[in-house]
């Protein structure tokens, strides 16, 4: 049993059979997890009782014996772990020099002045950098546990990189509404363009989750059509019509003097405000209210063999219920995380239709990061504050919503659901990077935002363009050793680097694909 697999019976591995004589031990070999800790337990085959059981974190690579002596009787059992083996070090030694050559090319990179202008290089920097952590993750992350999605609640790197380009898109928009809205631009033409390019947005999205390059025609039978491109497009959508319809293009002076004008920025976009809360009402109904056919109402577990099995095929509750219903199961992923520690066999996707709610909750978060930057326009004290000041309240909410645990509270933070919790826990981040990035870029200008910046420019590019080449060389190539952690890392570290490169290139060319 995995320590990451919560309320869980331990899992059978295997039968060990009877040894030919007193004296003469039976063996078997197995192969274990080395991501988490595990609990090892030996029952006895007649009586199916505990004999012994065991807490241990496996190496990689390693080989290890468990020796079980039977000192009298059955009651009297002995058990002792044996490294026969050592595991590697994956985490430092070997692969040191790999990071050290990635830092040195960043670092050469980004020599380069910071250059003045309107535009807010924060943005991009920061738009830039959650990309690049997103290429990488998807790319494989050099085979570390730590880069790949967390089975269930709980978080790792992974899982920051896509709630932090939502967040950033928010605050883009915020921005592009507002100068279209003083170039004189008509909103009805900009709710035509919001609709025509969140089009564009899903049906690309659609295309790059469902290739089919060497397996001949797509078969409409198995077509995925949740995705991370679909996700962007439904909440560009939602945000940018709201913004849109709300958003004022001059302050009126006479706001000084009202009570509530040191929160001006939240009040002048209430009817915004009632809409998106009116929204997250909507998921924490669906959520918690919606019976689910075999599985307890308000249900937020894995499914499979977590809780103690009573409910293998409730994935997601309400979540994984209204995608399997609108959707249908072969439309939605097919191999989610919780496959791997929770053992489940029901399809869930993680970019499901009840989760974009909450997406919608975060891109509107970074669109307030957005007023705060317009309503105070060349006040850093003031940005800086509020950005603290959001970051705050959003944590402490967060930490009332979890209990400050993995599994105990109310809401836990999950990835998968991209729970409400989930969503304050990475927009109390979101303001904190900005904050750093804001102040290093745009305010002192210590750094240019290279090699970040340059992607940043390009998002849509790259984004779409690594998922389409991702099989490709130079991106990907047969390796000699597949359980290697150096030549994985050594594939992503320069896959993710040419697409930098691509993306620094194409800057100097002036070349952005804009949609």
């Amino acid at each position: 049993m995995s320590d990451h697999c919560f309320q869980c019976f331990p899992q059978p591995v295997g039968r060990i059979p009877a040894g030919p004589g007193p004296g003469v031990p039976a063996t078997l070999g197995f192969t274990v997890s080395t991501q988490h800790a595990l609990i090892l337990q030996l029952n006895s085959t007649p009586l199916n009782t505990e004999l012994c059981r065991m807490h241990f974190h496996f190496g990689e690579h390693g080989n290890y014996s468990l020796w079980v002596k039977n000192l009298n009787d059955l009651s009297q059992v002995n058990c002792t772990m044996v490294t026969d083996s050592e595991p590697i070090n994956s985490y430092l030694r070997r692969y040191l020099h790999w990071y050290s050559w990635y830092v040195l090319i960043l670092t050469l990179l980004s020599i380069i002045p910071a250059t003045a202008g309107r535009r807010l290089r924060s943005l991009d920097t920061f738009r830039g950098l959650a990309l690049v952590v997103m290429v990488f993750v998807n790319y494989g992350g050099g085979r570390y546990w730590f880069f790949r999605h967390e089975s269930w609640n709980g978080l790792t790197v992974a899982d920051l990189v896509f709630p932090w380009f939502v967040f950033i898109m928010g605050t883009s928009i915020s921005l592009s509404v507002n100068g279209a809205l003083c170039r004189g631009a008509m909103r009805s033409h900009l709710l035509r363009k919001v609709c025509w390019r969140s089009l564009q947005l899903f049906l690309i999205g659609v295309f790059i989750i469902n290739p089919n390059y060497c397996l001949g025609p797509l078969s409409w039978d198995s077509l995925r059509i949740p995705g991370v491109l679909q996700r962007l497009a439904f909440t560009y959508l939602v945000v940018a019509v709201l913004d849109v319809l709300v958003a004022r293009v001059h302050q009126d002076s006479s706001l000084t003097d009202v009570w509530w004008y040191p929160a001006h920025d939240i009040f002048l976009n209430w009817p915004a405000w009632i809409c998106v809360i009116t929204m997250e009402t909507l998921w924490l109904c669906l959520t918690f209210l919606l019976p689910v056919p075999g599985c307890p109402t308000g249900y937020l577990g894995p499914g499979g063999v977590g809780d103690f099995g009573q409910y293998p095929d409730c994935t997601g509750g309400a979540a994984g219920y209204i995608d399997r219903w609108l959707l249908g199961e072969n439309h939605i992923y097919q191999t989610p995380s919780t496959r791997v520690v929770y053992q489940t066999t029901v399809p869930f996707d993680p970019e499901g239709v009840l989760g974009s709610i909450n997406s919608v909750l975060m891109a509107f978060l970074g669109l307030q990061a957005g007023k705060v930057l317009l309503h105070y326009r060349e006040q850093h004290r003031q940005i800086i504050t509020r950005f603290l000041v959001w970051s705050f309240l959003l944590g402490i909410f967060s930490a009332v919503l979890t209990k400050c645990s993995r599994n105990q509270g109310y809401i836990p933070v999950n990835k998968n659901l991209w729970s409400l919790s989930y969503v304050t826990t990475l927009s109390c981040f979101a303001f904190v990077v900005l904050l750093v990035v804001y102040y290093t870029v745009d305010v002192k200008r210590w750094w240019s935002g290279a090699p970040f910046f340059y992607p940043g420019m390009n998002s849509i590019l790259v984004y779409v363009g690594h998922e389409v080449f991702e099989d490709y060389f130079p991106f990907r190539w047969r390796m000699a050793n597949s359980q290697s952690h150096s030549e994985h890392l050594a594939q992503n570290l320069l896959a993710t680097s040419i697409w930098v490169l691509i993306s620094y290139v194409l800057y100097r060319k002036k070349i952005f694909w804009k949609i």
